[in-house]
Order: C-alpha cells, then sequence, then structure tokens
C-alpha cells in the first residue's frame, strides 16, 4: 500500500472508527431499545386487529415475502410479543451476543409482516437498521446486566475502535436513507424543477385535500402558507440541499451535528403543514448516533 494510501486509511479510520469508551454505544443500545418497546407496545392491538385482516389484503413485503399465504393470527401476535420480550432484553443488555441479534431478526420481521397488509411505512426503516447494528455490535460493553456480571461496573473502563465505529456506522445508514430520497426527487419527472416548489405545494394541497374529504379536518396552517409561493420554493430546495447533502455529516461531527438539527426540524415542519407523522425521527432517537459520535483520534 502506498503512502498515500495508508495515510487516507488513517484519517478515515481515525474519523469513522476512533477508540471510544463503550458508552456511546451502550446509551444508543438503551435509546434504541426503548424507542422500540414504547414504539411497539403501544402499537400491539393495532398489530393484533391487522394480524386478523382478510387475506385478500396480505401482499407481502421484505423478508415476509417467503410466506405465499399470511400467518395464523397467534403466530403473527406470538412474534410481536416476542419481539417485546427480546427487546427488553436487548435494551437492559443481557445475554446480548444471542438476544441483540435475535432481536434485530424478530423486528425485521415483525415490521415486513405489518407492511404487508397496508401501505410501506418507510419511517420504521432506520428503526431496523439501527437495531441491527445495535445488535451485531458491541453495545452491551457498558451499563448492562451483561456488564456488572462481567466487569462488575456498569462503567468499565476500557476503549475500542468498535466502539467509536458503532455510531458511524448507524449514521451511514441514516445519511444513506436521506441521500436516496433527495436522488428520487431528481430522478422523478419533475427533475431539478422540484427545488421551485411547485411539486411540492401541489403535493400537500392534494393531501390536506384527501383529509379533509376523509373527515380530518382543514390544516389552518396550510391555509395561511399555501398562497406563498416562495415560502415552498425555500422549503423544496432546503430539503434538497439537506438530503442530497447528508453524506457530507460523516465528514465531521459539528455537520452531523448540524444535519441533525436541520432534518430533525425538517420532519416536525412536516408534521405542522402535512400532518404526516415521522415517529421515529420526531422522537430525535434516529440522530442520536450523530450527536454521541466520538471525536476523531489525534495523530
Amino acid at each position: 500500500m502506498s503512502p498515500l494510501l495508508r495515510r487516507l486509511a488513517d484519517t478515515a479510520r481515525r474519523h469513522l472508527a476512533p477508540a471510544a469508551p463503550p458508552t456511546a454505544p451502550a446509551l444508543l443500545r438503551l435509546a434504541v431499545g426503548g424507542y422500540h418497546l414504547w414504539h411497539v407496545g403501544r402499537r400491539r392491538s393495532l398489530y393484533r386487529g391487522v394480524h386478523r385482516t382478510a387475506s385478500e389484503s396480505f401482499d407481502p413485503v421484505g423478508v415476509a415475502r417467503v410466506l405465499k399465504k399470511p400467518l395464523p393470527p397467534r403466530v403473527a401476535d406470538a412474534l410481536v410479543d416476542a419481539s417485546l420480550v427480546t427487546g427488553a432484553l436487548f435494551t437492559a443488555g443481557i445475554g446480548h451476543r444471542v438476544t441483540g441479534p435475535l432481536h434485530s431478526a424478530l423486528q425485521t420481521w415483525n415490521f415486513s409482516y405489518r407492511n404487508s397488509w397496508s401501505m410501506v411505512f418507510h419511517h420504521e426503516n432506520n428503526l431496523v437498521l439501527h437495531t441491527m447494528v445495535l445488535g451485531a455490535a458491541p453495545a452491551a460493553d457498558a451499563l448492562s446486566v451483561d456488564a456488572v456480571l462481567r466487569d462488575g461496573t456498569l462503567l468499565p473502563e476500557r476503549r475500542s475502535w468498535m466502539y467509536g465505529a458503532t455510531p458511524a456506522v448507524m449514521n451511514g445508514a441514516v445519511t444513506l436513507t436521506y441521500l436516496l430520497a433527495g436522488l428520487a426527487k431528481l430522478t422523478g419527472s419533475d427533475g431539478m424543477r422540484w427545488a421551485s416548489g411547485a411539486s411540492m405545494r401541489s403535493q400537500v394541497a392534494v393531501d390536506s385535500l384527501r383529509k379533509e374529504m376523509l373527515g380530518e379536518g382543514s390544516n389552518p396552517l396550510l391555509r395561511v402558507l399555501g398562497p406563498h409561493t416562495g415560502l415552498f420554493a425555500v422549503m423544496a430546495a432546503g430539503s434538497l440541499v439537506l438530503e442530497l447533502g447528508a453524506p457530507l455529516a460523516l465528514a465531521d461531527r459539528r455537520l452531523g451535528w448540524l444535519f441533525a438539527a436541520g432534518a430533525f426540524s425538517m420532519h416536525w415542519g412536516i408534521k405542522a403543514i402535512m400532518r404526516i407523522t415521522f415517529p421515529y425521527n420526531l422522537s430525535g432517537v434516529l440522530y442520536l448516533p450523530l450527536l454521541l459520535m466520538p471525536p476523531p483520534e489525534r495523530r
């Protein structure tokens, strides 16, 4: 390997996988695992109702495509309940080498199966990706039952590049999804014209009309903002810059913090104007890996 390539590899390693204490991935495990318990636990009855929907509505997506017909409702119910059990073990950090991958697999299956009965809820994708990373990472080496049993303390004194790499991989998954969203806008029928805001304004108006027809009532905020075409142009261009520039968040921690603030604000704006909810994004847990990314190592 040439000296130049060595320097590039060393720089990338110091930025993306700096030696760090085990608390960073441990805090992320607690946050992501706790969010899963809240998100799935409060929707348990909803899932049970979905599992009893007419089989004609079943159109498997994701890993659920291995099925030719729906599972018996009781089996599907049991898999959701099992994910709550593994989620509790995952969050507490009990037997993480087993419960981490098992919880990730159950979560991936249950969300794929849930989405096989209706529209695909993309807001759960990043939660699944984050859980996959944490399930495979040494995320229970601190602030866990495993740490107490092995080291006799919640905060063992050790450092490893794996602890620094965990939030970096999680950030890579998030920024990739935002980049794909931006590219999807540019490769659509409008192309760069999407930045003018006309498509966004039309989409918001159609969505509002549909909701009014379904009896959800009108959105007073939209009535105020609707006539201001320039405002929609600013929002459309801003969302494109945020999504296409998302990978830059990996280059520097401060850019990551700026991206997190921008994306978090964008989703709350979407909720206010369009009444479309992205629960994982709105919770802020999605952006915690950006905030907890350790500083790069010095040479």
